[in-house]
């Protein structure tokens, strides 16, 4: 089901000016604190009435303001997870999910009560107080809760903000469940370019009210506009491919990715036959002219030149096309004139397995 956002608001000395368009799947509203990001997600939900724009899902109009339309909050079927869980301290795990029961439209199929505790692997604690629960339990149930309300959309504003990594590390096998199964399109909010990176389809990155750049993940996270709105030490590659077997001795799995390359990557919990994303972040990608021996790092790619780009102190930053995938490596201007590079040169792309996630 497809979205359409087209958003200008003031809200004192800020100005919202923003529009992008999802057709399902993870959509990630990305940048730093304060580009907006939260405040287009409101807008999106019906908690704020911008003063010019469209939200449209599907053929349903929410808002035209040139119309005078504006569907208020609990007519749009939205689901919304905030930050923190915002739980009822007096109800049972259950009885919180039970709430999110009473808002699915009469006419429609609810919600199988019984598929989201096991999407969310909440059963047992369902008789269980929400004083009793650690952030990650707290933050699943918020999320069945808004699932069993049967919304045509989830709203997700940096649900894993206010948790350690602990916990996130906890949550997130869930929130890739969440997105591969239940089938309902999600507008995620989040800083972490780690988070992004693992969950969305597709990256709007926002900076000063602004979208500077929107599309596939793997393109807006290794492309050359993020290190402009993020740390540079978080610039990298997301790359998509397929488990094709696991080494149970060595803790590895060789993956294949969509563009042809197969690489190493700590095996973890994956399984031959699963579908996976890898980030590669830029800081650990070396550049050898040679094929380099005599290495401990297991992933050498054979690729060419074909950026480079000024990436401030005294750093560049490169795109290398190995096959049908791109690579970004982050290394010294001085590395860059010492080794002759320029864009169309044979190259290898070193990378070391302990640097993948």
């Amino acid at each position: 089901m497809s979205l359409l956002v087209e958003a200008r608001h003031r809200l004192g000395t800020f100005t919202l000016d923003a529009a992008f368009t999802s057709d399902g799947g993870v959509t990630a509203l990305f940048g730093r604190s304060g580009s907006g990001k939260t405040s287009l997600i409101r807008i999106i939900a019906g908690l704020t009435r911008p003063a010019e724009g469209v939200v449209r899902l599907g053929g349903d109009v929410l808002v035209d303001t040139a119309r005078g339309i504006f569907v208020p909050p609990h007519r749009r079927r939205f689901g919304y997870v905030f930050q923190e869980a915002r739980l009822f301290p007096h109800l049972t795990v259950r009885q919180n999910l039970n709430y999110g029961r009473w808002f699915s439209p009469k006419g429609t199929r609810p919600e199988s009560p019984d598929r989201v505790v096991g999407l969310l692997g909440i059963a047992d604690l369902l008789d269980r107080q929400p004083a009793n629960l650690s952030g990650g339990e707290k933050q699943r149930v918020a999320i069945g809760r808004a699932l069993l309300a049967s919304p045509r959309l989830l709203l997700m504003d940096e649900p894993l903000a206010a948790l350690d990594e602990e916990r996130k590390a906890e949550i997130l096998p869930y929130l890739e469940r969440l997105r591969d199964e239940a089938g309902i399109p999600i507008v995620y909010v989040s800083h972490s370019i780690a988070e992004v990176a693992r969950l969305a389809d597709r990256v709007v990155l926002m900076a000063g009210g602004h979208v500077e750049a929107a599309g596939p993940a793997s393109d807006v996270l290794g492309g050359p506009r993020l290190a402009s709105f993020a740390d540079r030490r978080e610039a990298g590659s997301v790359l998509s491919g397929r488990v094709e077997a696991r080494d149970g001795v060595h803790g590895l799995a060789t993956v294949r990715l969509d563009g042809g390359a197969a690489i190493l990557v700590p095996a973890a919990a994956v399984s031959p036959g699963e579908a996976v994303r890898l980030r590669i972040p830029a800081r650990d990608v070396m550049v050898a002219t040679v094929r380099p021996e005599g290495l401990s790092a297991l992933n050498i790619l054979e690729g060419t030149v074909e950026t480079i780009e000024p990436d401030g102190e005294g750093m560049a930053s490169l795109r290398i096309t190995c096959g049908g995938d791109h690579v970004r490596a982050r290394i010294t201007a001085f590395s860059v004139e010492r080794l002759g590079l320029a864009p169309g040169l044979p190259v290898h792309a070193v990378i070391k397995t302990v640097a993948l996630e």
